[in-house]
C-alpha cells in the first residue's frame, strides 16, 4: 500500500516537512495543511507560502490542499496552483472538525449539504474535465457531521465523479478524534464505493497498520464473494508526528532511536529559531513538538510533565537534555 503524511495544520508546514524528508523520508506523499480560496484574485504571503515550490526540499511529492465550498473559488485556487506547478493532484478537504470552518459550511461541515456537495463538485469536475491535462482530484471525508448514517447518502454523491482518491477518516466530526473509528462505516465505503480508496485514523503503530493491511489488501469478503481490493493506500498524521520514523518501520526498518530523535529535535529546533518570530513562539511550538515525540518514551507522562512545566528556553532546554540523558524508549 502508499503510505501518505496526513496535513495537521500549524504543525505539518514546509519547515518540518523538509525535515521529516530529509531525515527520515518513508512516505510517498505529504499533504499541505489546506489553503481557503477567497473572492480576492489570488492567495498572496501566508496564505500561499507554506506550498511555494521554492519552500519544497527537491524531490518531496507534496500535494495541496484546498478547503472552500463555492466552486468558483476552488476554481481560481487551483488556477493559481497550477501555475505554481502543482499540475498532478489536488486534493479537496471535507473533513476538517475545527469549528471555525464547520461553523462556515465547509470541511466536515460542507457534509450537512448534501445538493450543495454535489453542485460544487459537478461544477469543479465539468472545469477539470475541460482542461487539456485534467488534474487528479482526491478527497478527503469523514463519514458525516452528527451521526455514522449520513455516510451512505454522502458515499452517493462520491460516487457520482471521478476521484483519483476517496481518503475517510470513519469518524464523525461530533466525534473529532475521540472514541475509535467507525470500520463499519469505512467496510461499507469499500462494498459501495466507485472510487479507490485511503483509510485515514489512528495509525500510531506497525501493528495498527498491519490490521488494516491484512483486512483490506486482499479485498473485502461480502459473504458471498470476494470484492477486489479498493483500499490502495494508508494516510498517517498523528502517528507519524509521534514517530516520524514509523513508515520506514512499516517497511521493515528498525525502531526509532535516541539518537533519531535527538537529531531531529536539534535540527527542528533550530530551523524553527531562524523564522519564529519570538522566544514566546518558539517555546509553545517546541512544547507541542514533545506532546506528541513523549509517546516514544517508557514514562510519556513525566515526559510531558517536564517540558509543559518549562516557562521560557533556559529551562525548556534543561528539561530536554534530562529527558535525553535519563529517560528510556519503549
Amino acid at each position: 500500500m502508499n503510505l501518505y503524511f496526513a496535513p495537521l495544520e500549524s504543525i505539518t508546514g514546509y519547515t518540518y516537512r523538509n525535515l521529516h524528508y530529509r531525515l527520515f523520508g518513508g512516505v510517498d506523499k505529504y499533504y499541505a495543511p489546506f489553503i481557503s480560496p477567497t473572492h480576492n484574485p489570488e492567495m498572496k504571503g501566508k496564505e500561499i507560502r507554506d506550498i511555494l515550490p521554492e519552500n519544497q526540499n527537491e524531490g518531496l511529492k507534496l500535494i495541496p490542499q484546498i478547503l472552500c465550498n463555492k466552486h468558483e473559488f476552488f476554481i481560481k485556487g487551483a488556477k493559481q496552483l497550477i501555475e505554481l506547478g502543482y499540475n498532478e493532484e489536488i486534493n479537496i478537504n471535507m473533513g476538517c472538525p475545527s469549528g471555525t470552518v464547520v461553523s462556515k459550511n465547509k470541511g466536515s461541515g460542507f457534509l450537512r449539504d448534501i445538493e450543495g456537495m454535489d453542485e460544487f463538485f459537478y461544477n469543479i469536475f465539468e472545469w477539470n474535465d475541460g482542461l487539456t491535462n485534467p488534474l487528479d482530484l482526491s478527497v478527503k471525508t469523514r463519514i458525516g457531521v452528527k451521526e455514522p448514517n449520513e455516510f451512505e447518502r454522502i458515499m452517493e454523491v462520491y460516487n457520482k465523479y471521478n476521484f483519483s482518491e476517496l481518503i475517510i477518516h470513519p469518524r464523525t466530526r461530533a466525534q473529532m478524534y475521540k472514541d475509535t473509528p467507525n470500520m463499519e462505516a469505512f467496510d461499507y465505503a469499500c462494498k459501495h464505493s466507485s472510487n479507490s480508496l485511503c483509510y485515514n485514523g489512528d495509525i500510531k503503530s506497525v501493528y495498527d497498520y498491519e490490521q488494516i493491511e491484512e483486512k483490506y489488501d486482499d479485498g473485502i469478503d461480502t459473504g458471498n464473494i470476494i470484492l477486489p481490493p479498493t483500499v490502495s493506500s494508508v494516510m498517517i498524521g498523528r502517528g507519524l508526528i509521534a514517530n516520524p520514523n514509523l513508515a520506514n518501520e512499516i517497511r521493515g526498518s528498525a525502531p526509532i532511536n535516541l539518537d533519531q530523535i535527538k537529531i531531529y529535535h536539534e535540527t527542528l529546533y533550530e530551523e524553527f529559531k531562524k523564522i519564529m518570530k519570538s522566544d514566546k513562539h518558539l517555546l509553545n511550538k517546541m512544547k507541542e513538538f514533545w506532546f506528541y515525540i513523549a509517546e516514544n518514551f517508557k514514562d510519556t507522562h513525566k515526559v510531558r510533565k517536564l517540558v509543559r512545566k518549562s516557562q521560557n528556553l533556559y529551562k525548556y532546554d534543561l528539561a530536554v537534555n534530562e529527558i535525553l540523558e535519563n529517560y528510556a524508549l519503549k
